[in-house]
């Protein structure tokens, strides 16, 4: 178990072949008002200068203390390498193409030191152009107060990353990042949610997220096999955490999800991940109301995939679905 310091606030960055965002990330941190900090970087596995430029800057500030290389594995293992040699009160993950704003550890550990009875304190959001400017109004729902994380984060991620600043104790209980590429933020966030975090609002900017069009693993091509089958594991895993927080199947934002649970069901048919789309197929039942798990819908779904198999379906459906979008 790791001894917390009192105040400090541990940031951790992964990076991946990103020499100059590292730089400018790490000068976000580093230029904060609130001064009792720490960084971490973890490199993810960088085939460029971005392992050598790191050791530069721990070298020249003493509030980096750790530089750590591994094999390529994504973000999630990299935070979790970085998370389990924080000695902060407080954790803040930073994407490396990201930056903080000057006063969002001040606002932020102040909000989490008035209201001990909150596990996260979050503030709004600005996105950054290539050229630039910078959007005037909050991102996504960073710009109104939210109780708590969920049931609006079964919804969808409704923050980006270098948004929260979290106690290091609930980290701690939520347990390590998994090992998925994409949507291992949104699985984190959730699991965090289903402990029944309360959140403080910070009414003030605490952070740009780049608009770029360099490498981002957000994207990509929709029915890639690879990452339909992160999706699907990360999917059912935000399932479970929403049950456990006791969302049931009547709420909206279940409702929601038990769409998307479909939607995905038949894209991963359409990649010939016929055992994810079987699964995703009953989650996506398990999250519906009596009257839409019962309808025709599903059951000539059920009835079309055993006789023609997971994959077709998955075929004809993303066809179809992709003909109505059009229209």
């Amino acid at each position: 178990m790791i001894n917390r310091i009192k105040g400090l606030v541990s940031t951790i960055i992964p990076v991946y072949n990103r020499s100059e965002e590292l730089i400018r990330a790490v000068e976000s941190v580093l230029t904060q008002t609130y001064k009792q900090i720490e960084i971490i970087i973890v490199d993810d596995g960088s085939t460029d200068s971005t392992f050598a430029i790191a050791q530069q800057l721990a070298s020249s500030h003493p509030d980096i203390i750790y530089v750590y290389s591994q094999t390529n594995s994504g973000p999630g293992v990299a935070r979790e390498k970085g998370r389990c040699v924080a000695r902060g009160e407080f954790i803040q993950y930073l994407d490396s193409d990201d930056i903080l704003l000057p006063s969002k550890f001040q606002w932020q550990v102040a909000g989490l030191q008035a209201n001990p009875d909150c596990g996260v304190s979050y503030g709004m959001v600005r996105l950054r152009y290539p050229n630039g400017s910078v959007t005037t109004e909050p991102h996504k729902h960073t710009g109104i107060y939210v109780a708590t994380m969920f049931p609006l984060m079964l919804q969808y991620r409704w923050w980006e990353t270098s948004a929260p600043l979290y106690r290091a104790k609930i980290c701690d209980g939520a347990g390590a990042w998994t090992t998925l590429r994409l949507e291992e933020d949104w699985e984190y966030d959730c699991r965090i949610a289903s402990l029944g975090v309360k959140l403080n609002y910070c009414s003030e900017y605490v952070c740009e997220f780049s608009m770029h069009d360099g490498i981002r693993l957000s994207r990509g091509e929709a029915l890639d096999p690879n990452r339909l089958c992160d999706r699907a594991q990360a999917h059912s895993l935000i399932l479970n955490h929403a049950i456990r927080a006791g969302i049931t199947e009547e709420q909206p934002e279940m409702q929601h999800f038990a769409k998307e649970l479909f939607l995905l069901a038949r894209q991963c048919g359409a990649a010939g991940l016929s055992q994810e789309s079987r699964q995703l197929f009953h989650l996506a039942r398990q999250a519906s109301t009596p009257e839409i798990r019962d309808s025709f819908k599903f059951k000539c779904y059920k009835i079309l995939a055993t006789l023609f198999g997971w994959n077709y379906i998955g075929k004809l459906a993303c066809w179809s679905d992709r003909w109505r979008n059009a229209k």
